[in-house]
């Protein structure tokens, strides 16, 4: 029997536990286990001070972590001498978000250690799944942003791409989400309440960051004029490097993100006075920067702190980029041949005058010749459409943390308007002031403010969107006044996932039977290859194999969620599932509409014949946005109706699973065999959610929105379900005057439902308390369409009950739905970046 027959073995009885399958799919070990079970006891002994002899999962789990980090640190050292005697170019992602999720298993895996750890855990009568529940979700994002950032740098290091990630180490990241009465409750989320064993502290490597303070300027003995930032505080900066391995090629580099620490000290005089705060007072506040992951901007000293989070970041980040660029170089016009800075959103626009503070204020570079340097080395990643998403910071308080920053980025504007005057000098004045005030870094209006966006593009020499057609849209629309300015700098690098962390981690069962199927783990390193298991497909076989590791995947997510929200949901239904941020656009609110109408066809005939459905939704509200986290009360309350009404019992059961973060996804992911992608067309830059559930073989009901049209163009419109108005359909619904009611007045099973929300079916005990969603609808114009394309929808779903009773064709479309989806991995989205922004080459 080969090895990897040996190695999978997948069930013949269809409702099997998900505790039969502790497997994972992995090539033999480099490491002996017996070298790993010493290395972890003397980590117990001599790191924890602990007693080996306790088997308990804690100091386990610590043991084995910093036995790994053993290994990757030689790893990284090797990797970083590289670069260094290769004198190569470096690339240096700044993101105010990372989400890597738990690190024991993905970097057992890249180290290709994951058998000997699982062996010699079992040495010790510990198993190795059950340590993994020790480790907390990293807290460093809120969603999508951050784990594409993770992703990325998962990405550069397998191809070996000399890359690292700069951010936050924030002490208290997404909070944590607890449902009350059906109502989010935001919990504090204290993810680094114990020993973080990935983590390396760099104490004697503190950063200076200055905030306030004035601008002083004098003509020096050359006859230069010169500017010196006298700040009115200063905060340390400490460097937190956790080590991301590549996959298996030996290379390692590293997340450096930066915690405050106060450049006060302990003031003992205001102790011995007995003013304990005040003693303290001071150095908490500094370090507040670092404790929480976005701030309220409700008040200004929200929105001063979350600037002063942006821009110590940067500062340090900065700083560090340019020490070593001045270890081997002391000419800055070669700075971008070493270095490419790529700014993830407008959050470290920042970056652009801070360099130029640097080269212009400290370096004595000439400023034309540092704007040059400037534009070389940035590129700015844009993730929203949304003009009000794009962030803006009001001057006043811009020039209160940061004076020579704004008087930098007036300069800046100046002279950019300058060039925009000569571009367009045949236009009228009116028409050239009007096209100046929509290309200005700075918004005009009752209130002045930096426009950060305008920043970025201008003080970039790429912007890419991160979708076909949300590139497209700013092109045409958002920054059409940009694009005819600089036609060339636009381009699109359709977001990707890693098929180590969203196949290989999450789906080993699934893995597993690919890899034995095509005798090769190849895939993994080039997803390209998955397109190979697509002629099984029509083998019955392995359709069979396929439907038994989809089911071993929801017996594994049913027996997740009996253990964390004590329920227990139905196995033969169709795994209906929507986890991501809650927001208006993205339309969680008319999957409800869909339940309830699918509620009430149940009801009105208890004996037609329905596929049973288990719709399962997941994700967080932010703190302060009242319709999001009015639609998980909603959510919730529809599913408490449902759930206890015996006339849908077996038939339709809904559930709000709480606290969505990775380590859930990746138990939710491989179990969901309908994906919901239905934000509003042209609402969604990409999503990497409708990737990660397509690569793992369920079936997409979705909009023509996002990258979800580049899979259908690669999976087949006919393996998805595709509904609802395109993204010009939209503009010309709105343009002609969309109107909710005349949707609301000639649909009856539209008006039902709404009226049953609307009419406290669903909340008896709280009158009223689902109007505002409602009013949101029909008075306030449906902002996002849900009402054009609720028929559309429901009619769509009615093809998804249908198709599901002919299980082979499902799996068969699941199938291709995998084997499709080559084109979305981070690599090759990693490997255009290289190529196309910083000048690099991959392995």
């Amino acid at each position: 029997m080969s090895e990897w027959k040996q190695r999978v073995d997948l069930p013949i009885h269809p409702d099997i536990s998900a505790e039969s399958f502790q497997w994972r799919y992995c090539p033999p070990s480099e490491d002996d286990p017996e070298a790993l079970k010493a290395d972890v006891i003397r980590h117990i002994v001599s790191t924890l001070g602990s007693d080996y002899a306790r088997k308990n999962h804690y100091n386990y789990y610590y043991g084995l972590a910093l036995a790994l980090r053993d290994r990757l640190v030689e790893q990284w050292l090797t990797t970083q001498r590289s670069y260094y005697d290769e004198e190569t170019k470096r690339v240096y992602y700044l993101s105010l978000e990372y989400l890597p999720g738990k690190s024991l298993v993905n970097n057992l895996i890249c180290l290709g250690l994951y058998h000997a750890a699982y062996r010699a855990m079992a040495d010790f009568g510990l198993n190795l799944e059950e340590l993994t529940e020790v480790e907390w979700d990293a807290g460093l994002g809120n969603g999508g942003l951050g784990r594409l950032a993770s992703c990325y740098l998962d990405s550069m290091a397998t191809l070996g791409v000399p890359g690292y990630g700069y951010g936050i180490r924030y002490d208290y990241g997404m909070f944590n989400q607890v449902i009350e009465n059906g109502a989010q409750v935001e919990k504090a989320d204290n993810w680094m309440r114990t020993f973080n064993p990935w983590e390396f502290d760099r104490g004697i490597n503190l950063v200076e960051v200055k905030f306030g303070g004035r601008v002083k300027r004098w003509v020096d003995e050359k006859g230069r004029m010169r500017n010196e930032w006298i700040p009115e505080n200063r905060v340390r900066a400490m460097p937190c490097d956790t080590l991301v391995p590549g996959y298996r090629n030996r290379r390692t580099i590293n997340m450096r993100l930066w915690s405050a620490r106060s450049d006060r000290e302990f003031d003992l005089s205001y102790f011995n006075t007995g003013d304990y705060v005040g003693a303290v007072e001071e150095k908490v506040r500094d370090e507040n920067i670092s404790k929480v992951l976005y701030p309220s901007e409700d008040v200004i000293q929200g929105k001063e702190l979350r600037l002063k989070q942006q821009y110590f970041f940067v500062a340090a980040s900065l700083h560090d980029i340019v020490r070593r660029f001045k270890k081997k170089n002391d000419d800055f016009k070669d700075f971008p041949d070493k270095v490419a800075i790529q700014l993830n959103d407008t959050h470290p626009a920042v970056a652009i005058p801070e360099l130029m503070r640097l080269l212009v204020d400290v370096e004595l570079v000439d400023w034309d010749t540092a704007w040059s340097v400037c534009e070389k080395t940035f590129a700015y990643t844009n993730h929203t459409i949304l003009p009000e998403a794009l962030e803006t910071w009001p001057v006043e308080l811009f020039g209160q943390v940061l004076p020579r920053h704004l008087e930098i980025i007036y300069e800046i504007n100046r002279r950019f308007l300058e060039t925009v005057e000569a571009k367009y000098a045949n236009l009228s004045r009116a028409e050239l002031d009007e096209r100046k005030q929509r290309l200005s870094l700075i918004g005009e209006g009752k209130q002045k403010h930096v426009r950060m966006a305008n920043l970025a593009i201008v003080g970039s020499h790429s912007v890419n969107g991160v979708a076909a057609l949300h590139t497209q849209i700013l092109k045409d629309s958002v920054f059409k006044d940009f694009h005819e300015l600089y036609p060339d700098k636009i381009n699109n690098k359709t977001n990707g996932v890693t098929p180590r962390r969203w196949l290989r981690q999450s789906n080993p069962r699934l893995t597993g039977l690919i890899g034995e199927t095509l005798n090769s783990e190849a895939f993994l390193r080039d997803l390209d290859l998955i397109k190979e298991i697509e002629p099984y497909a029509d083998d019955s076989e392995f359709r069979k194999r396929w439907a038994d590791v989809k089911r071993a995947n929801k017996a594994h997510l049913r027996d997740y969620l009996e253990r964390q929200m004590g329920v227990s949901i139905n196995l033969d239904s169709v795994f209906d599932v929507q986890v991501k941020r809650i927001h208006e656009y993205k339309r969680q609110l008319l999957n409800v509409l869909h339940v309830v109408t699918l509620f009430n066809r149940i009801i009105d005939n208890p004996n037609i014949d329905v596929t049973p459905r288990t719709v399962l939704f997941g994700g967080k509200a932010a703190p302060g946005y009242f319709m999001a986290k009015r639609i998980i009360r909603l959510i919730n309350a529809v599913a408490d109706v449902v759930n206890s009404e015996p006339r849908v019992a077996g038939k339709l059961e809904v559930h709000f699973m709480p606290n969505y973060r990775v380590s859930q996804a990746e138990v939710v992911i491989p179990a969901t065999e309908l994906s919901e992608q239905i934000s509003m067309a042209g609402m969604e830059a990409s999503g990497t959610g409708n990737m990660k559930f397509a690569i793992n073989g369920a079936l997409t009901i979705g909009t023509l929105d996002g990258a979800t049209i580049e899979m259908a163009e690669r999976i087949g419109k006919e393996n998805m379900f595709l509904f609802g108005n395109t993204a010009d359909e939209i503009v010309t619904l709105k343009r002609e005057g969309y109107n909710p009611w005349a949707y609301y007045e000639k649909d009856l099973e539209l008006k039902r439902t709404l009226d049953m929300i609307a009419g406290d079916f669903f909340s008896r005990n709280d009158p009223g308390l689902f109007q505002p969603l409602v009013d949101s609808l029909l008075s306030g114009g449906d902002r996002y369409c849900l009402l054009a394309d609720y028929r559309s929808y429901i009619e769509t779903q009615e093809q998804v009950t249908t198709l599901y009773r002919d299980q082979d064709e499902w799996t068969r479309r699941s199938i291709l739905n995998t084997a499709r989806m080559g084109f979305f991995s981070s690599d090759r989205s990693i490997a255009e970046y290289a190529r196309n922004i910083w000048g690099l080459q991959v392995l």
